[in-house]
């Protein structure tokens, strides 16, 4: 599809049965680091992983290295940067414009608010609502993903909506996941400093270095793409310098529950 895979997994395929210790999570960032940005591609409905996201953010803050954290998960102009340590809860979701409807806050807000008790900005990145509209119909987004990534997005689109979206909404779904990941790429870009690193929590085809974030940063940056997958290992057609394996989650037939929604075509 895209081109050869760069699927790789730091210390084995093995998964994590249960909470990381110290070390591990130590040997994994010594093989990731040095970077300046890393991406952290999730399963949302996986609590392995905003587990493992919170003690990969503590543990960089503790080196002194961690430069931001940006999020798929509010939208950009949202950031933490004007808050105290001791800020609440309540006060840092109002920092960050947080949605608790599209976004558990009681999944990502320990990751969120360890960041801040560190004093490490945490910052909005992904593409507010209200501009989606506009990004359906901006044919230059066609150009900013090489042909077969291009198809590629265009294909996971139809399976992640379980093949019920009418072929005529393929292209602006389309564009719309390519305007996400470049403002995802634009909010970490502008929070990169010398010697420290940028973490990006989003979902894992965002965090794809053939098809997300990674085809919108300039090449000068040394970017880390990091896959959590649940279960089994991933596809050979995906694109990441190191997967972690979790235990499976329960099996969820999300297209049930979307054919109520779209109907099929």
């Amino acid at each position: 599809m895209v081109g050869a895979s760069l699927v790789a997994c730091s210390h084995g395929l093995g998964a994590t049965s249960a909470k990381p210790s110290p070390t591990e999570i130590a040997a994994r960032l010594d093989a990731w680091l040095p970077a300046d940005v890393l991406l952290l591609g999730e399963q949302h409905d996986a609590p392995a992983h905003q587990a493992l996201q919170q003690q990969i953010v503590e543990a960089l803050s503790a080196r002194g290295v961690l430069a931001a954290v940006a999020l798929e998960m509010a939208d950009s102009g949202g950031s933490t940067a004007g808050l105290l340590t001791d800020a609440g809860e309540a006060q840092t979701r109002t920092a960050l414009n947080w949605n608790n409807d599209a976004w558990p806050w009681a999944a990502y807000g320990p990751t969120v608010m360890s960041a801040v008790r560190a004093g490490i900005p945490v910052l909005g990145a992904n593409l507010p609502r209200t501009q989606m509209k506009g990004s359906m119909t901006d044919a230059q987004l066609d150009q900013r993903l090489p042909g077969p990534a291009l198809k590629a997005q265009q294909q996971l689109i139809r399976q992640g909506h379980c093949g019920l979206l009418p072929e005529s909404q393929i292209t602006p779904m389309t564009r719309i996941q390519i305007a996400k990941d470049r403002r995802m790429a634009d909010t970490v870009q502008a929070a990169v400093r010398t010697g420290q690193v940028v973490v990006l929590i989003s979902g894992s085809v965002h965090a794809d270095k053939q098809l997300g974030v990674p085809q919108h940063l300039p090449p000068t940056l040394r970017v880390k793409a990091i896959r959590l997958r649940s279960g089994t290992a991933g596809d050979a057609h995906e694109s990441f310098d190191s997967v972690w394996l979790t235990p499976a989650t329960p099996d969820i037939d999300y297209c049930a529950d979307l054919a109520k929604q779209l109907p099929r075509r």
